[in-house]
């Protein structure tokens, strides 16, 4: 008898909502992949952050510089996203640390009512433009304001100062580029400056400029909109200043008396050697108001820089059209060195000084030799306060 197997019983249909839910996750899952996909390429080609930090001009101190790399051992993308960590966590560490970083110097000079504005606004726009220019943004500008001198005026005291600024941005090496490298041509001259984001100013200082016959021609060249300031101190106290760092460096150069007269008996002033020739700030600036209005020039006191500096400070602000944020809570006075001091550096949340080779002691001149030097000067210095509207005092 014939025994009929049963039958296996039919596969239902997959339920349609089943089927649904299948096609969205695999969908989604798609989604993400391509998306991954995407922001890896785009991390890829994000150029990686520089830190850079100005190198030290001839006559100062200065610092290094530091490249933030990736570990060469992993994909590019990886390793711009590993950088971008690392700078985002030492921004945050430095911010820390100067929140919590006390001030309890004594400020310097009485420039506080005179300074005005308010330093507050400074930390969380100057941290938001470092973060961008470490991430490589911004760009390369010639400079709009240039320190053009003197040499041991104070230039070096005023571009640190200024560089606490955020909206200040600032080579720290002397380019002596419309001295000495003219003939490299801009390129490599913009090439110096560091980037600048819109609204901040790009800087640069070389004391030579103004004893140079050239350079008012070739920075107006440039742009006849550049704004220049000179730093100036009593000739005689600035000049014995210039002898005192060059005996550092050449102990057996001849004595000051020597070298300041060509005729010691007649008392005839050697006005060819440079530390006496610098001094003569009325003959070199009729040079410069050939090319720029006196408008555009900006006289700053060497001498109130040490007295009042955020006064001073507050003036070059105003002329560089940059709100005050540099006030005399920024000082401190240093009594070892006898001149003010940041109670923060930029970058750095530790009170500086000026290095080693400022404030060295001068050596003891013979007083008739000094007051033959202010008697020569005289009538130079009256021409020169005549020509800025301005009296420093010297006499």
């Amino acid at each position: 008898m014939a025994v009929s197997a049963a039958a296996a019983p039919a596969a239902e249909p997959l339920p349609r909502s089943i089927f649904k839910k299948f096609l969205v996750m695999l969908c989604s899952l798609l989604m993400s992949l391509y998306v991954f996909y995407c922001l890896a390429d785009r991390c890829q080609t994000l150029p990686g952050p520089i830190i850079a930090a100005g190198a030290a001009s001839e006559e100062d101190e200065g610092g290094g510089g530091e490249f933030l790399g990736g570990s060469a051992e992993l994909p590019p993308w990886q390793a711009a996203a590993a950088r971008r960590k690392r700078l985002l966590q030492r921004l945050k560490q430095r911010r820390r640390r100067q929140e919590a970083a006390p001030g309890a110097e004594v400020p310097a000079g009485g420039g506080g009512s005179r300074a005005g504005g308010s330093g507050g606004g400074g930390g969380s726009a100057g941290t938001a433009g470092t973060l961008a220019l470490l991430l490589g943004e911004g760009s390369k500008r010639l400079p709009q304001a240039i320190i053009i001198g003197v040499k041991k005026g104070g230039t070096r005291a005023l571009l640190e100062f200024l560089r606490v600024h955020p909206d200040v941005r600032a080579v720290g090496a002397e380019p002596h580029f419309f001295d000495r490298n003219y003939e490299r041509g801009l390129a490599w001259y913009r090439d110096l400056m560091p980037r600048t984001l819109e609204g901040q100013i790009t800087m640069e200082k070389t004391p030579s400029y103004f004893v140079t016959k050239e350079a008012p021609a070739r920075i107006s060249s440039m742009s006849k909109g550049t704004k220049l300031i000179v730093v100036v101190r009593d000739p005689v106290t600035r000049a014995i200043s210039d002898y005192t760092q060059t005996l550092s460096k050449k102990p057996d150069i001849p004595t000051f008396e020597s070298l300041t007269f060509k005729n010691r008996t007649t008392g005839l002033i050697d006005t060819s050697w440079s530390a006496i020739q610098i001094g003569i700030y009325a003959k070199h600036l009729e040079n410069w108001l050939l090319y720029f209005p006196i408008g555009q020039i900006l006289f700053v006191s060497g001498e109130r820089m040490i007295s009042d500096p955020a006064g001073e400070l507050g003036r070059v602000q105003d002329f560089l059209g940059l709100k005050r944020i540099i006030t005399d809570k920024h000082f401190y006075f240093n009594k070892t060195k006898g001149f003010p001091c940041l109670k923060k550096a930029e970058g750095s949340s530790k009170p500086h000084c000026l290095g080693k080779t400022k404030g060295r002691t001068h050596p003891d001149i013979d007083q008739e030799v000094v007051q033959r030097l202010r008697d020569f000067y005289r009538p130079f210095n009256m021409k020169f306060y005549q020509m800025t509207g301005q009296d420093f005092g010297w006499d």
